[in-house]
């Protein structure tokens, strides 16, 4: 072998190793990947059982029945009339109440519409609301910027 081909198989051999990482790279981001849906998106285009996805929005008022042990069921709504039951168990967080904004994270049963979250994530006032649902909600009327009460934003900021 010259050269000039040892060199070209080096590279060649580089490149290969370089696609290789970007393809198993990529291969594990898809398998991770959770989209976000509020009540009306899942209404519009309903996600197949079995698929993760996030669930987000507000709790409905009257809605959360607590179970045996850590168990708890709640709705969550967009204000619409639509809204999805969210099964759930494990701690909840301090923060979680009705009215309140919240993400799930998990999948759909695969009997039935509920909704079977293995993440529940409270948001505190408008700095921890994610950007899609206070975007989505907004548009809908139900959320306004300086919702949150001025003492509960400070102390939480001065906190950090």
């Amino acid at each position: 072998m010259t050269r000039k081909q040892k060199r070209l198989a080096v590279i060649a051999g580089g490149m290969g190793f370089i696609i290789a990482a970007v393809l198993l790279v990529m291969f594990a981001f898809s398998q991770s990947v959770a989209y976000f849906y509020m009540p009306a998106d899942l209404a519009k285009t309903p996600v197949a059982p079995e698929t993760r996805i996030r669930l987000g929005g507000l709790v409905g008022a009257g809605s959360v029945v607590r179970g045996a042990g850590s168990t708890v069921e709640f709705t969550v709504t967009d204000g619409s009339a639509n809204a999805v039951k969210v099964h759930y168990t494990g701690i909840l967080p301090d923060l979680f109440r009705e009215g309140q904004g919240v993400v799930t994270e998990g999948m759909f049963a695969s009997a039935g519409n509920v909704f079977v979250a293995d993440t529940v994530l409270a948001k505190h006032d408008e700095t921890y609301m994610p950007k899609e649902v206070a975007d989505k909600l907004k548009a809908q009327g139900l959320w306004q910027d300086g919702q949150a009460g001025q003492g509960q934003g400070q102390e939480a900021k001065a906190t950090r």
